[in-house]
């Protein structure tokens, strides 16, 4: 740590602050440590613009958060929850010298927004490989009873693709939770929250073929058990070997993106959205608590309309 004059005190003040976080509020070790490495920095930070920590303006908060984003202060580039991490601690350290009454000026970071967190957008595969995937995954391989995991592992993804299932919903439906007269099933959740959700005709053959065909052999192995998806042991089948079937089924299809289960959940919104379903019903379909997290899917639609536009539309490119 740098030795500034201006540090020395606020050296004694952090150790003050991190014997508070251990024996008042009784923190784990682990977490006292992460705070000291971050509150080093920020002090650090400090010192190098001469400035004492009970002097610190919101701009000289900003401006540390500006370096720690970027790394121009020597050390690691933090991405958005690491500096939400850092910052809080920041808030702590001021919120405690506020009580101890040190900050004259008040505590600087109380209207400072946490950094901005980027969201990541989906990243749906085309129709064509989609049906390249479930084709693949109809295709018996090695190992036992072969015939009957393929249904299975067909009837899995039509679920996972046909009703935007994710992973664990679809791992954890009960034979009872599908309705083939009424072509629904229920969902059960987050929150162990349930929806219906309508299940369509391709969903529906591949279902029934496995649990006429499949099922009653996987079944055979196991100690009976109302789980719709069967592992080889004729027990419920895990997350792991769900993720295992979409996997091989994307080798087997000769896909090269990264295929996962949340992949064809992502495939489903997105295909919706391009067939014209509109945002709330895509968002009871998935299970969205907030229309926010749907609307992601909104904009995958409107960059592949502007590619479109642009690369169709004669005056969409000047100089075309």
């Amino acid at each position: 740590m740098t030795d500034h004059p201006a540090r020395r005190g606020d050296a004694r003040t952090l150790e003050q602050y991190l014997a508070h976080l251990r024996v008042e509020r009784g923190l784990a070790a682990n977490t006292v440590a992460a705070y000291r490495r971050d509150l080093t920095r920020y002090l650090d930070h400090l010192a190098s613009q001469q400035v004492e920590l009970a002097a610190a303006s919101p701009a000289d908060v900003t401006a540390w958060m500006r370096a720690v984003r970027t790394g121009e202060d020597g050390g690691t580039a933090l991405a958005a929850s690491s500096a939400s991490r850092a910052l809080a601690a920041v808030r702590g350290l001021h919120a405690f010298l506020e009580g101890e009454g040190e900050t004259p000026a008040g505590d600087p970071t109380t209207a400072l927004p946490a950094p901005s967190r980027s969201q990541r957008l989906p990243h749906p595969i085309s129709l064509d490989q989609v049906e390249a995937l479930l084709d693949a995954a109809a295709r018996p391989r090695s190992g036992m009873l072969p015939a009957e995991r393929a249904l299975r592992d067909r009837a899995l993804l039509e679920i996972l693709y046909g009703l935007g299932a994710r992973i664990s919903e679809a791992v954890g439906l009960d034979i009872d939770d599908l309705s083939i007269p009424e072509r629904q099933a229920v969902l059960r959740g987050k929150g162990d929250k349930h929806r219906v959700v309508p299940v369509g005709s391709y969903a529906l053959d591949a279902v029934s073929a496995y649990l006429t065909r499949g099922r009653p052999a996987l079944a055979a192995r196991g100690k009976g058990t109302p789980a719709l998806f069967l592992g080889s042991r004729g027990t419920r089948l895990t997350r792991q070997a769900a993720w295992g079937i979409v996997q091989d089924a994307a080798e087997a299809a000769g896909l090269r993106e990264h295929i996962s289960p949340h992949t064809l959940r992502h495939s489903f919104a997105t295909h919706l959205l391009h067939g014209g379903a509109d945002v709330r019903s895509v968002q009871e379909l998935l299970g969205h608590a907030s229309v926010t997290t749907t609307q992601l899917y909104t904009q995958v639609t409107v960059d592949s309309l502007r590619e479109a536009h642009a690369a169709a539309h004669p005056r969409a490119v000047r100089g075309a």
